[in-house]
């Protein structure tokens, strides 16, 4: 007897995903609850679990399928029908000695990870990173590599040799012009758009073609903070558990200047402006797949160590792609940082329906006046993009000079002036 597995509801506004793994195959056996396909949504991947203990069936879709919610996707077979389910691997004794300690030393590494098949997310890490899936940890269901897995791989030493970004000519990679005329070959690879960067994508031209997008400028001399924050991190991250940074000093000054600017917390619904009376800041993070957006909730109720604890656990999250479709829904204001990849000023993407987004850059020393003196101070641009139609330039400039007033002088953080 086969039992339909149906795709769950996987949040609001999602009514499809694509087939991205599957972590069963037909004939393997499955335990309740455990996942079978790894399905990748508009926002996160998903993960879809068995509803009973039995053997895997047939698979209703192919990878890079799209699949609606509510669909069936597969079938599972009871236990004691279908299919008999493929024997696990037998681990020899050699596998089992020193466990403890090996684990420790080195990953563990087997043939079927090997040739397991890789999602395409974990297939772009693997490439990207030059690695090879048979020296790989495989810590995911059905002995498959994750991301962690090969994120957490150490990289090979500067010195080494890297792969060539392009093949070399040589025997059958060169195309003959004219006679004796030889030039190498030009090659092309096609790889299908993610959902998630193409949501990416839309969402972006949404806000180009939607809001009247302006950005606006102002440095901030960092020295106060730098000071704080040297003076203070080592008893911060004893008791509290997590490191002092930068972020927590701006997400506190972003409170400060919404509650001053209303109208860059924000939003145009139908022909009425919304007002939020909280902030629910996102924080772009890098992923795997591309930039998400995870939001921080009540940012206006949390202290230094609450912020900074959710920052860390959002960048962890993403960077594996554990991220829950819960963590990115919301928002009324986005901090972007570009400064954590070396850039010197942007001009930072509205994230629909917001009206605003805060850029931070790089912190570098520039000579400043100070007391008719010219010195050197670790200045950092802001940038804040704004939707025009609901912000003032006035409101724009204002917001920015708040959170300039606040990071020149963090006492106003503690304050709440």
């Amino acid at each position: 007897m086969s039992t339909e597995v149906i795709i769950p509801p996987l949040g609001e506004s999602i009514t499809e995903a694509t087939v991205g793994q599957w972590l069963k195959q037909p004939g393997d056996a499955v335990a309740a609850d455990e996942p079978i396909v790894s399905l990748e949504t508009d926002k996160v991947a998903v993960e879809v679990p068995s509803p009973l203990l039995g053997t895997m069936g047939e698979q209703l879709y192919k990878v890079g399928d799209t699949v609606a919610v509510g669909k069936a996707i597969a079938r599972i077979e009871a236990a004691g029908a279908g299919a008999a389910p493929k024997p696990e691997t037998p681990q020899t004794p050699a596998t089992l000695t020193g466990v403890a300690s090996a684990a420790r030393e080195q990953p563990v590494v087997s043939k079927v990870a090997a040739d397991a098949p890789l999602s395409p997310s974990v297939r772009r890490v693997i490439e990207e990173r030059g690695l090879d899936p048979a020296t790989l940890p495989h810590s995911g269901p059905g002995d498959r590599i994750t991301k962690a897995d090969a994120l957490g791989v150490a990289l090979p030493h500067p010195g080494a040799a890297a792969p060539a970004p392009f093949p070399q000519a040589g025997e059958g990679n060169v195309i003959k012009r004219s006679e004796g005329e030889e030039v190498p070959a030009r090659h092309e690879e096609r790889v299908r758009m993610t959902r998630l960067r193409q949501t990416i994508a839309r969402r972006l031209k949404e806000a180009q073609n939607t809001a009247a997008m302006l950005t606006t400028f102002n440095d901030v001399d960092m020295t106060a903070v730098m000071h704080a924050r040297d003076l203070y991190k080592d008893q911060f991250e004893k008791k509290h558990g997590v490191r002092l940074g930068f972020m927590s000093f701006f997400t506190k000054a972003s409170v400060l200047a919404l509650r001053e600017v209303p109208a860059v917390n924000a939003m145009i619904d139908g022909d009425e402006i919304v007002y939020r009376q909280y902030a629910d800041i996102g924080v772009a993070v890098s992923s795997p797949g591309g930039l998400v957006v995870p939001i921080l909730k009540n940012a206006d109720q949390r202290s230094f160590a609450d912020i900074e604890k959710a920052i860390a656990d959002f960048g962890k999250r993403a960077r594996v792609g554990q991220l829950k479709l819960n963590d990115l829904q919301g928002g009324t204001f986005t901090i972007s940082n570009g400064g954590v990849f070396g850039s010197l000023m942007s001009t930072p993407i509205l994230n629909p329906p917001q009206s605003g987004v805060l850029g931070l850059h790089r912190i570098e020393q520039r000579p400043v006046v100070r007391d008719g003196q010219i010195v050197a101070r670790p200045m950092m641009y802001l940038a804040l993009s704004y939707d025009h139609r609901v912000v003032d330039g006035r409101e724009a400039v204002t917001f920015l000079v708040r959170i300039k007033e606040a990071i020149e002088d963090p006492t106003r953080l503690l304050l709440d002036m």
